[in-house]
């Protein structure tokens, strides 16, 4: 620093603390192949599990079918990697050292349709930088195998089957301060087996081997898809999770979603693979979140294990060097296909499984009928003929109609005509009381309220003289209605046990499910604003709504520059005329810049939907009577994500005669 003069003084000084010579300039200088090597380890290799990911990507792309991983001290120690595989050439084993050496790609052509697990060439020279390494490699028309050290380069003849070993020892045993941030043994051996297992659900035709000192970890053997997900995740996680297969443009989504009930408090279980590749994705973990938005409570991360089959050309792998992240081409189009196929999934609630599919196939169809037909069946009880269902009146006609099976009653009622309106309900089948001569009888009933005091309910359609008697109630997923508890809980009986319904929570869905269709089959337009709202934007939220503007059409919002640095509001969704606008589209605005796809609209309208149905469901306290109990059963049976309210709390729970059994300890 330069000397400055003192004028009181007369006398020069410096400020204190710094040097009055500049420290000299380092010069440029290239870097040796070792350190940048090294430099390339941090990104690669950060602890044991990430040389097991890299080296078993290698022996998949070898056509291995068996592969064997051995570990010492959690990976830190020994990484021995056993394939059987193609092998390498004993003229390419120096070679394969090299950074960015590969067999993978050829040119820029090959780098933009990546069909490979590894491309980058440059995993085994940044692990041989950072610890000692040899390769042994056998190929099928050799005379024997041939070992490679990898620090001394000595090539020698060795003694293995077809396929490739690769044996680190000591890793960043040169590099103290990198061994330094590792973990216990316990915690490495645990994300080295965890990196093996995202292998091995992604590749069910290979077999998969872990040990660790010595003993026998982890075995999958080579299986069905479905065996596999059993083997790596467990039983339960297949019993509890449904399966998703939905083809959309040139976007194929498979796998396997769990149900609500399912979800954990940690996001542990939720797998995702492109092509083969696990990956971590904002994008897709967005879409499957959003698809769980209505069913699931609070804070709680479901669980999945998902496989997109998309065209290498439209997904970009060479993002980051661990090639866990990806770039989609169009994300809005795989952000659409992620969330339809989980949807679709989650849509079937265990409330509709049929126990017996083979009634379904054997009943015949129900053919309209005059209502004057005699009828033999008993009538319902006087004291219920003015409380059925949701306040509907029984005409002669809903008298006069023979046993039929739930299956005919859905068969013989008009495709969508419980769509028409919001809130306009649709048929449910009716359950009398248990008569000891007559049996159950379940006639049908419109829904539909009454237009004026006194006046009676649209007549059902009737069945056809030679329906089949309905099959026995206890069938019935839901089974049938027993009975109340204190004005909230309805109790039913089917084959399993005991069904007991939070009977708010479960109408409460049905109602919401219903507004829900309603709105998506009539859309509702935009509403122009006569006074544009406008705001300061961010040179971010400009781009997005220049970018983004049909995506803005289609959610009813309208969206442009208005000046410099400010944006105007010049339409909203008709039905969020209470919105906060400014509030609205930035938040929408944020969602399409970071997934190309938002939800914000719908979400505000579903939480309107969702204030509706709360107001309309049926109110605890209300006495029902078995006839109002079973109609609510049979809707559940007949409404998506019926097992869960719209708040994401379940509507209803299953106990066996086994767990009855255990509470009075009978057997014991």
């Amino acid at each position: 620093m330069a000397a400055f003069c003192d004028h009181a003084g007369g006398h020069s000084s410096t400020i204190p603390g710094m040097s009055a010579d500049r420290p000299p300039r380092p010069t440029i200088r290239e870097l040796p192949d070792e350190l940048i090597s090294q430099i390339a380890a941090g990104e690669v290799v950060e602890r044991p599990a990430s040389v097991v990911r890299e080296l078993v990507d290698n022996a998949l792309d070898a056509g291995a079918s068996q592969i064997t991983v051995k570990l010492l001290a959690g990976g830190i120690r020994q990484i021995l990697i056993e394939d059987d595989g193609c092998g390498i050439p004993v003229e390419e084993l120096p070679l394969a050292l090299k950074r960015h050496a590969t067999s993978k790609i050829r040119s820029l052509d090959d780098l933009e349709r990546v069909d490979t697990m590894g491309f980058r060439g440059e995993a085994l020279a940044a692990v041989s930088s950072v610890a000692e390494m040899a390769i042994a490699s056998r190929t099928p028309d050799a005379s024997h195998a041939h070992r490679l050290d990898a620090r001394s380069g000595e090539l020698a003849p060795s003694a293995r089957s077809v396929g490739t070993s690769i044996e680190v020892r000591e890793l960043f045993f040169n590099t103290p301060a990198r061994r330094k941030f590792l973990k216990s043994e316990a915690t490495e051996l645990a994300h080295c087996i965890d990196a093996v297992r995202r292998h091995a659900l992604a590749r069910p035709d290979v077999g998969f081997t872990v040990w660790h000192e010595g003993k026998l970890v982890e075995q999958w053997r080579a299986a069905s898809q479905e065996q596999r997900l059993r083997d790596v995740l467990g039983d339960e996680f297949v019993r509890n999770s449904r399966p998703v297969d939905l083809q959309i443009g040139p976007v194929h989504v498979l796998g396997r979603a769990g149900i609500p009930d399912a979800a954990r408090s940690r996001a542990d279980q939720q797998y995702c693979y492109v092509n083969g590749r696990f990956v971590r994705d904002k994008l897709l973990s967005h879409g499957v979140r959003s698809a769980y938005e209505d069913v699931l409570h609070g804070q709680r991360q479901p669980v999945y294990a998902l496989f997109l089959n998309i065209t290498p050309e439209l997904v970009d792998v060479n993002v980051h060097p661990t090639k866990i992240e990806v770039r989609f081409r169009d994300g809005r189009e795989v952000h659409q296909a992620v969330r339809k196929a989980v949807e679709a999934a989650l849509a079937v609630s265990r409330a509709g499984e049929s126990p017996a599919p083979d009634v379904l196939a054997s009943a015949p169809a129900a053919t309209p009928q005059a209502s004057g037909s005699d009828d033999t069946a008993r009538p319902l009880p006087s004291s219920q003929q003015d409380r059925l269902p949701w306040g509907a009146l029984v005409t002669p006609s809903m008298l006069s109609e023979p046993v039929r099976a739930p299956e005919q009653r859905w068969a013989a009622w008009p495709e969508g005509a419980a769509s028409t309106a919001i809130g306009a309900a649709r048929p449910a089948l009716m359950a009398a009381e248990r008569d000891a001569d007559t049996g159950w009888r379940q006639p049908d009933v419109s829904l539909a309220p009454r237009t004026a005091p006194g006046s009676l309910a649209p007549a059902a359609l009737a069945a056809s003289n030679d329906a089949s008697p309905a099959h026995a109630p206890e069938d019935w997923p839901l089974g049938r209605a027993i009975g109340q508890i204190g004005g909230i809980y309805v109790l039913a009986e089917n084959a399993k046990g005991l069904v007991i319904v939070d009977m708010h929570a479960a109408h409460e869905r049905i109602v919401y499910e219903r507004l829900k269709s309603q709105l998506a089959h009539d859309r509702l337009p935009a509403q122009p604003l006569l006074i544009p709202v406008t705001f300061a934007a961010t040179p971010q939220e400009l781009a997005t709504a220049e970018t983004q503007h049909e995506a803005l059409h289609t959610l009813g919002l309208d969206i442009g520059p208005l000046g410099p640095g400010t944006l105007a509001v010049r339409s909203r969704p008709m039905a969020l005329d209470q919105a906060d606008l400014v509030e609205l589209s930035r938040s929408v605005l944020a969602e399409l810049a970071g997934f190309e796809s938002s939800q914000v609209v719908q979400r505000a309208q579903h939480e309107l939907l969702a204030t509706m149905a709360c107001h309309g469901a049926v109110r605890a306290n209300r006495r029902l009577t078995l006839v109002e109990m079973n109609a609510l059963l049979r809707d559940m049976e007949a409404t998506d994500r019926a097992d869960q309210c719209n708040h994401g709390r379940p509507t209803w729970r299953q106990l066996s005669v086994a767990e009855l059994d255990n509470l009075f300890m009978r057997g014991r």
